[in-house]
């Protein structure tokens, strides 16, 4: 859990930080203000009484404005800044440093105040010079030009909260858009394998349980083997599910090993039916790419069989696997079916094809699905091979 305590001032911290970050600059001030105004007050040459308590009135008034600071920081320092003039021109030069005048400035300066405070610092300030000259009384230029000096680094510092707020804000905000993209592309993943697994599961399923029914009286036999193919496919996808679900709970290992090359012909085996054949003509030699990529291989070739089945009225579809030039494999289904008739379009719900391609483009592949020259569809991955086994000379 963050150290909340660290949070850069005004950047909205927990309600009891807010409330003592507003309570700290009344406290300070008040202790630094008022004692000694009391103490100067109280001296034998001030004269008169009514200055004296106006005085200490002003040393008490302007910290309690500061309460106000954060939901009217620009009346708050017009009204602080009058406070101090007055206090100024009550009492000779020597009085107290008017302390919540620099409080009040930086709080409205951090919090988008900066004319406010601007203006009436001025304003202030220029009334108290030229009272004070018309009244004949005494400033020397050094008092002015360290009044001035402390009235300008309380706009410096109340600059460098803002611009430090600003940029913890931004750094919040990147960080926060880094979360949500990161969740976004873990969702994306998820939901694509599960579109690949439940989609060439199902369809299965339903091409097997229509042959039983359609064998069931005739050849009781066959209808008895779609019901097992039914029974596999199943349990093949309810595995494939949990092994995805499984990424999800933070230190579970999925409950099977991600499907690789080597589960290929059993997954193009498994498709056929009757009156629809299936080949796979694998030119590797046995050489295996990584293991990304075999899981990215398996998923397309998943995946462009679903399409033929629930499509393409194909009668035979072909998988090739080969090693192409400059470490590439590459993965080519063709079927022949009807073809696509129009060329295709990802924003118009193929949402398998997508995820083909986004499967491809993460590796740094491509896909691409086009009519087959003799008909039907082909579809094509080229992937990069990224070796197995570094220390074999084959995958080098």
């Amino acid at each position: 859990m963050p150290d909340e305590g660290r949070t850069p001032w005004g950047e909205g911290p927990p309600w009891a930080t807010r409330r003592a970050r507003l309570i700290a600059p009344v406290v300070i001030a008040f202790v630094l203000q008022v004692p000694a105004s009391v103490w100067g007050a109280v001296r034998p040459h001030h004269g008169v009484p009514w200055p004296a308590v106006l005085h200490i009135a002003l040393a008490i008034a302007g910290p309690l404005v500061l309460l106000g600071a954060r939901r009217f920081p620009g009346p708050v320092v017009a009204l602080v800044s009058a406070f101090a003039a007055v206090d100024l021109l009550i009492l000779p030069v020597s009085g107290p440093p008017y302390i919540a005048l620099a409080f009040a400035i930086v709080g409205a300066v951090a919090r988008g105040a900066a004319v406010w405070a601007a203006s009436s610092v001025a304003t202030a300030w220029a009334v108290v010079l030229l009272v004070t000259s018309f009244e004949g009384r005494e400033w020397r230029p050094p008092a002015v030009v360290v009044a001035t000096i402390g009235l300008a680094a309380c706009f410096g510092v109340g600059a460098f909260v803002r611009t430090r707020r600003a940029r913890f804000a931004a750094m919040r905000a990147e960080s926060a858009r880094q979360r949500q993209s990161v969740e976004e592309r873990e969702r994306v993943r998820i939901a694509r394998e599960l579109h690949d697994v439940l989609g060439h599961a199902l369809s299965q399923i339903n091409v097997q349980a229509g042959v039983g029914l359609h064998l069931f009286d005739r050849d009781p036999e066959q209808a008895r083997a779609a019901l097992a193919n039914v029974k596999e496919s199943s349990k093949r996808a309810l595995d494939e599910v949990r092994g995805v679900l499984g990424v999800l709970r933070d230190g579970e290992t999925p409950l099977t090993p991600e499907a690789g090359l080597s589960e290929l012909p059993g997954l193009v085996a498994g498709a056929a039916g009757p009156g629809f054949e299936t080949v796979l003509d694998d030119r590797l030699a046995g050489a295996l790419p990584d293991r990304s990529t075999q899981l990215a291989a398996y998923r397309i070739v998943q995946e462009a069989l679903t399409n033929v089945i629930r499509h393409s009225r194909a009668r035979r579809v072909d998988v090739v696997l080969e090693r192409g030039p400059e470490r590439m494999l590459t993965v080519r289904v063709t079927d022949d079916g009807r073809g696509l008739g129009a060329p295709v379009s990802t924003a118009g719900g193929h949402r398998g094809i997508l995820g083909m391609q986004e499967r491809a483009a993460l590796l740094g592949g491509a896909v691409t699905v086009a009519d087959a020259q003799g008909g039907g569809v082909e579809v094509v991955a080229v992937l990069p091979w990224r070796s197995a086994d570094s220390g074999s000379e084959e995958n080098r």
